[in-house]
């Protein structure tokens, strides 16, 4: 697998009982820096107030993402209602897409699941078309909005833990 190094460095952050908030900014930060082609990379947390929306979380890249989306709007919001990872090669022909960016020319969004359900959606858009095309690239996308999900459902046993 690609950036396996990248992928051992964030579980073992994960593992030091960093937040999960915490291991989100990293996890943003470290894969903006080391991987040119992934231009934008970021989560959207279902919002707390209003389960219909995603907000902006943790997130690095060369543009300004849109700050709230629907979960009946773009990629995001189709990845976190399906619960299914969506993909494309190209934003130009996918209708879902919205448009932050006009440099984006491919996105993958993967939801990221506490115990099944969608809590947040782990979010990489590219300047090339076709970047998550390889199924090396998918896998990396995936195992980080894994390893978020991990953390998070750790931070919520602890806190249930300590009520």
């Amino acid at each position: 697998m690609p950036h396996k190094y990248l992928a051992k460095e964030f579980q073992d952050f994960a593992r030091s009982g960093a937040k999960a908030e915490a291991l989100m900014e990293h996890i943003s930060q470290r894969i903006h820096m080391h991987i040119p082609r992934y231009n934008w990379v970021g989560f959207y947390l279902v919002d707390k107030k209003d389960s219909s929306t995603l907000i902006l979380g943790p997130h690095a890249g060369s543009f300004t993402p849109n700050p709230k989306i629907s979960l009946d709007e773009g990629l995001c919001g189709w990845a976190a209602s399906t619960g299914r990872i969506v993909s494309a090669d190209n934003v130009a022909e996918e209708p879902r897409y919205i448009q932050a960016s006009d440099m984006v020319r491919s996105q993958i969004s993967v939801p990221v699941k506490i115990v099944g359900r969608t809590v947040a959606v782990f979010n990489v858009e590219s300047y090339f078309m076709a970047t998550f095309k390889p199924e090396t690239e998918r896998q990396f996308v995936e195992n980080c909005a894994k390893i978020v999900g991990s953390a998070l459902e750790k931070n919520v046993s602890q806190d249930l833990v300590k009520a």
